[in-house]
């Protein structure tokens, strides 16, 4: 089957907070993290078959959704789980704030890197836990967790570290040996991780794989909360669903706890759409997988056409990041590329003024204009 990913679908005036930003009509947004694809025709059909029910009521996850989570964490990563493990969450988000909350007292330290996902930054605050940032290092064009720092970060009364692999925004996929020099220094110091991996299946580079943190060994596992979700490989986030993965009983209790009364039941659509995307859309997926590779390489050769600016090879997720400090503009470089009628993630919000993140995960002429708009704008004093 051939699936049209090129083909533009107009989402302006419907309910998209991507599209729906208060900008002229001919803005091209640019910096929130979802496709402007559709679902695949599995989800599709599931979803409708869903709704021809024609009941709502509350919710809970069928067997078969439970035994396809299953399926595919052992397929693609050869890990086999308890479905006691598994944790329903209306997004990852909401994950991230629970597990800062279940830290037991105020002066509990919460460590993670930065760049980094926006929320990574803001759910310690929600939760009133000191925050300790490790920025990354960037050592031959690739970003690297500097472990010196962020063992001596986590010292003390450092009690959890916020992870996210891939990495969103630097687009690393972390390798064996990197995750377990994170995990080690954590373990050593009694430090839960909780680690992000929403992105697991927007592997681009070739010879790449996503390795789950809790892969690495029990005792690993026993210390770490995974947040997962079919939301961003099969463009599902307004479905807000997701999971969480949490082998050890007493951790699994505490988390539970910290969410009990403020976080809601999911969504019964999102049982039935991520049923249909682990077992009856692979052939979407490995098509989607050659476009954002296209796209991935469109957008480094434009960044490279322009004097300066820098980007790191995406290995992972749709997202490029990309260096605009040594362009000669003033103040921030999202704002001037929005009065040149381009959105793009303002990096002060990932802890990292000076950059963008750009969202290439778009039909090609969504792309190409993109693109334009962007080079246009980057060479204008």
């Amino acid at each position: 089957m051939q699936f049209d990913f090129d083909k533009v679908i107009e989402r302006r005036g419907g309910d998209s907070y991507k599209w729906n930003q208060p900008f002229e009509q001919d803005f091209l947004p640019m910096p929130v993290a979802d496709m402007d694809f559709p679902a695949s025709p599995a989800i599709l059909e599931a979803l409708h078959r869903r709704t021809d029910h024609g009941i709502f009521g509350y919710a809970q996850a069928p067997a078969s959704t439970i035994e396809a989570i299953g399926e595919k964490l052992l397929r693609d990563y050869g890990w086999e789980i308890n479905p006691d493990w598994l944790v329903w969450l209306p997004g990852i988000v909401v994950g991230l704030n629970v597990v800062c909350r279940l830290l037991e007292q105020p002066r509990d330290a919460v460590v993670t890197t930065t760049p980094i996902y926006p929320p990574f930054l803001s759910a310690p605050e929600h939760a009133e836990r000191q925050r300790r940032d490790v920025p990354l290092d960037v050592v031959d064009g690739r970003y690297a967790f500097p472990m010196d720092r962020l063992a001596a970060a986590l010292e003390g009364d450092a009690r959890l570290f916020l992870h996210c692999n891939p990495h969103n925004p630097s687009g690393r996929c972390l390798t064996r040996t990197e995750l377990e020099q994170i995990a080690e220094v954590c373990l050593s110091r009694d430090v839960l991780i909780c680690s992000d991996e929403i992105h697991c299946g927007l592997i681009l580079e070739e010879g790449a794989r996503h390795i789950p943190m809790a892969t690495l060994s029990p005792e690993v596992a026993a210390h770490t909360i995974t947040l997962m979700s079919p939301s961003k490989t099969y463009n599902l986030a307004g479905l807000m669903w997701s999971f969480a993965i949490i082998p050890d009983p007493s951790l699994r209790r505490r988390f539970l706890h910290a969410a009990c009364g403020i976080v809601t039941e999911v969504n019964a659509y999102g049982y039935a759409a991520c049923e249909a995307a682990y077992r009856r859309s692979d052939d979407w997926h490995a098509e989607l997988i050659r476009v954002l590779r296209r796209n991935r390489d469109l957008v480094a050769s434009a960044v490279r056409e322009v004097p300066g600016l820098w980007s790191p090879r995406v290995e992972a997720t749709y997202l490029a990041w990309i260096d605009c400090r040594s362009l000669p503009i003033a103040g921030s470089p999202a704002l001037h590329f929005e009065k040149a009628g381009l959105g793009l993630g303002d990096g002060r919000k990932f802890g990292a003024p000076g950059f963008v993140r750009m969202n290439f995960a778009c039909p090609l002429p969504t792309l190409t204009e993109g693109l334009r708009r962007f080079k246009a704008a980057a060479v204008t004093d």
